[in-house]
């Protein structure tokens, strides 16, 4: 078959499907030529990431279509559906990359409780000469042990995030509406601990929680799961961490609640108007921000990359 993967594949997954019969091509399609390239390229399937959309114009327009397949999680830039109903094969990767996920969470959080992220950015510019007005700025952080972590969404990358935060004795609590709870599995010095965590409610969540993980998709109907009611709900001084998809937190809100102080400081790896964030968010000095890398790990590419290769021979 002919493969288009638009936004890349890793080269394990490449070698992979070559080594199976497959031609696969990695030069980058301009969204507005994706139908003429499929059509004329006679490609079977396509693969994607966060960058190319494939709606259903373009399944429409390419009968030729066999497969699409997005590497990563979220499937918002696909409809799913609509291509299931016509014969197709949508998949996605959704366990490749939890664990990378999961660092950056932590990352995150570590960065936000001893300001790490600003301290970068100030020392190289005014470290020579403030040093000591600087020390004084960030010389008040805080510990994560004891603190309690608010995962919401408790699917594969919430528990790995769980597996991290026990380890740093952060006391947990989840909420999901489809999981009542999990086992988490941990290796301690090659010897097995499981924890078991039962889910809450958001209200309950929202008022215990020092620190709040999202890991939910962009809901269907464009509404944030966090908006001016929930952060009405939340301790003063919550930290607040999103690496999930961009929407789901509603971003004016969330700079009127950095300002107010309701929130101490956020952590954005997504935004609402991906690849053009709002400048607010970007410059606002109580943000860490990224540019959407949570599964941007050599380790979960290849990951990424080896299942969707499988996927693409098992149903060839």
């Amino acid at each position: 078959m002919n493969i288009l993967a638009n936004d890349g594949i890793a080269n394990s997954g490449k070698v992979l499907l070559e080594q199976a019969g497959h031609k696969v091509v990695t030069e980058t399609v301009a969204q507005e030529n994706l139908i003429d390239a499929i059509n004329n390229e006679n490609y079977e399937v396509v693969l994607v990431r966060s960058a190319t959309t494939v709606r259903k114009e373009v399944m429409d327009a390419c009968p030729n279509l066999r497969m699409i397949g997005r590497g990563g999680v979220g499937m918002d830039n696909i409809d799913v559906e609509y291509g299931r109903s016509k014969g197709l094969h949508v998949f996605n990767t959704p366990a490749a990359s939890s664990q990378s996920v999961a660092e950056l969470v932590m990352t995150q959080l570590f960065s936000l409780v001893r300001m790490t992220y600003d301290a970068n950015k100030e020392m190289p510019v005014n470290g020579a000469t403030e040093f000591k007005k600087l020390k004084k700025k960030y010389g008040k952080g805080l510990e994560l042990r004891g603190k309690t972590l608010g995962i919401v969404g408790f699917g594969r990358i919430g528990q790995a995030v769980a597996q991290y935060a026990i380890g740093c004795g952060i006391n947990l609590i989840a909420h999901d509406p489809f999981v009542d709870k999990a086992e988490i599995n941990l290796n301690l010095q090659g010897k097995p601990f499981s924890v078991s965590i039962g889910t809450i409610g958001m209200d309950e969540l929202m008022a215990n929680s020092d620190f709040i993980s999202l890991h939910v998709p962009k809901q269907a109907d464009g509404s944030a799961v966090i908006a001016a009611n929930e952060f009405a709900k939340m301790k003063d001084g919550v930290y607040l961490v999103n690496i999930a998809r961009g929407g789901v937190i509603e971003e004016s809100d969330l700079l009127a609640a950095l300002d107010s102080g309701k929130v101490a400081a956020c952590a954005l790896d997504v935004f609402e108007n991906e690849p053009t964030p709002d400048t607010a968010l970007l410059t606002h000095a109580k943000i860490a921000t990224t540019p959407h890398i949570g599964a941007a790990t050599l380790e979960a590419q290849d990951r990424i990359g080896e299942e969707l290769a499988n996927f693409i021979i098992g149903n060839s």
